[in-house]
């Protein structure tokens, strides 16, 4: 209902359709808005780093790099988490593009991944069957 009326009142502008109000609107109602991805990182950046370069814009509950689990070695993002909305939108709009450890970076708002894991999309690697060389056996 809520989603409605807000739509409705966005679409009531002037007769005009503010598309970025628009998305914006429907992304603050579908997700959370207190987690970002920070994407473009240093290989050298850590938690404890990205933590550093976020909290000025607020309570920060978890930062955290992604890490490659063969490897190691940070796979070059993460997820910033703040304890409320208007400190990570602050956040994104000041620290996207800039620079952190040499590189720079992307923010955005974070997706949620898609309910049953890595399965969600099909997730059988495009196997249909047959040899190694995608020949039907027999």
């Amino acid at each position: 209902m809520a989603f409605s009326s807000k739509l409705g009142s966005l679409l009531r502008l002037n007769g005009q359709i503010p598309a970025t109000s628009i998305l914006s609107s429907i992304h603050c109602m579908s997700t959370s808005t207190k987690k970002l991805f920070i994407g473009g990182l240093s290989y050298g950046t850590d938690d404890q780093t990205l933590k550093e370069a976020f909290s000025g814009f607020g309570d920060v509950t978890e930062a955290k790099i992604i890490i490659d689990r063969d490897t190691g070695r940070s796979r070059g993002f993460g997820f910033v988490n703040f304890a409320d909305d208007e400190s990570a939108s602050n956040a994104l709009s000041a620290m996207d593009g800039q620079e952190l450890n040499g590189r720079n970076i992307r923010v955005s708002y974070a997706n949620e991944r898609p309910s049953g894991g890595p399965r969600a999309y099909g997730g059988n690697g495009g196997f249909r069957g047959g040899d190694s060389f995608g020949r039907d056996a027999g």
